[in-house]
């Protein structure tokens, strides 16, 4: 959720990751509640990331950083990460997803704990800040924004070719990314409420100074002015802080989207991140000029609908200012980067899920129909930790 400052995490060889030519890299940052067996947020989070790190050791004989370096904490101690190295493979990366998944679980059991994929705590909690300088720091100047945050999203690397292509890319890809939030929905609880909405971790993390759609940017000098000049003026702490809805990475050569909700299952996360990737690989092949760029204040407003309303109801087509229900707004999102899937050799993969989940629902779904059985809320959690670690 909040970066550290920028620091490489390294991944050692995997000898299934055989990179496809011509395809671009995508690897997957998700983060997950920690809680006990009533489903409350339990603040272990530092105990389960070591925890993880000794597994490796003892399972490697060694350091263990390959599959270690994948586990972090967070910036409250209810929550920890996961993240994958890159792949071509959206098979690979499925596996990724669920063999981290699998260990953080594994991690978190020995502190009478499990990880559970939803982007906002069913239960009432009072966030429990993670004891890390920056961490403290963030706590002291953004007041009640950074006490109260305690969301989990999914955010999706892919790879580019220089900072140039990255910025024509963040021009080209944000009046669809509101289709993203909706089909990624999955945080219709905020302390121990319904709040009406599909995805409400948008609404607590657009609180964030940094956070939200941006307009567009002439090259990469002028996105570098921008955040320098965020950064000068004490709006944010430093460059990590930027939580743009799209935005080039401080850390890896990749462009980075940051809308979606932590998926209930790992064959969701991989149906956004070939999504995502397909939607980079459009913006990125678009000539300049040939983007058509909404206005920002439609754009925030696709942006709550897609939190409020999730794949229930209309969405808003950005690029003709129109309401549009939402199965077709997503048959647009999907024509719209056809080309590009069938060169990634994804089309099949994606056309299925979509399937799959407008047939289920969303996570926001799961989680109202899993109330609605008993009315509990600890029934919510329960299927949501179930399903983290669910086999494709």
């Amino acid at each position: 959720m909040c970066d550290t400052v920028p620091t490489p995490r390294a991944h050692a060889p995997d000898t299934r990751n055989t990179h496809r030519v011509g395809v671009r890299k995508i690897g997957v940052e998700e983060e997950f509640l920690l809680v006990d067996a009533r489903g409350a947020p339990l603040p272990v989070g530092e105990v389960v990331v070591a925890v993880a790190r000794e597994h490796e050791r003892d399972r490697h004989g060694g350091p263990g950083d390959e599959l270690a370096a994948g586990i972090e904490h967070e910036l409250q101690l209810e929550q920890a990460e996961i993240g994958t190295p890159p792949t071509t493979d959206l098979g690979e990366l499925g596996a990724f997803l669920l063999e981290r998944r699998v260990a953080l679980a594994a991690a978190a059991r020995e502190r009478g704990s499990g990880p559970a994929a939803l982007g906002t705590s069913p239960l009432p909690v009072s966030p429990t800040p993670t004891p890390d300088e920056r961490y403290l720091r963030m706590m002291h100047e953004y007041g009640a924004t950074a006490h109260e945050q305690l969301t989990c999203g999914c955010h999706v690397h892919v790879d580019i070719a220089s900072r140039a292509e990255g910025v024509a890319v963040l021009n080209g890809i944000g009046p669809w990314l509101p289709v993203v939030v909706a089909l990624s929905a999955n945080s219709p609880f905020w302390q121990g409420e319904d709040t009406g909405y599909a995805a409400y971790r948008r609404m607590v993390w657009n609180r964030w100074p940094g956070s939200g759609p941006s307009q567009p940017f002439a090259d990469e000098a002028a996105y570098d002015d921008a955040v320098a000049a965020m950064v000068r003026s004490g709006v944010l702490m430093d460059d990590a802080m930027v939580y743009f809805d799209a935005r080039l990475s401080a850390r890896y050569p990749t462009v980075e989207v940051r809308v979606a909700d932590v998926q209930p299952e790992a064959a969701d996360t991989v149906l956004i991140a070939a999504l995502v990737r397909a939607l980079v690989d459009t913006a990125a092949a678009t000539p300049p000029g040939g983007f058509v760029q909404p206005r920002l204040e439609l754009l925030r407003g696709a942006g709550w609908r897609a939190a409020r309303s999730g794949l229930s109801g209309n969405l808003v087509d950005v690029l003709r200012g129109t309401a549009v229900p939402a199965a077709e707004m997503v048959g647009r999102l999907v024509d719209h980067v056809r080309p590009a899937l069938r060169a990634n050799g994804d089309l099949e993969v994606v056309e299925s899920s979509l399937q799959r989940l407008m047939a289920r629902g969303t996570g926001a779904d799961l989680q109202r129909a899993s109330h609605r059985r008993r009315g509990l809320l600890s029934d919510v959690v329960a299927d949501a930790v179930r399903r983290t670690v669910s086999p494709p």
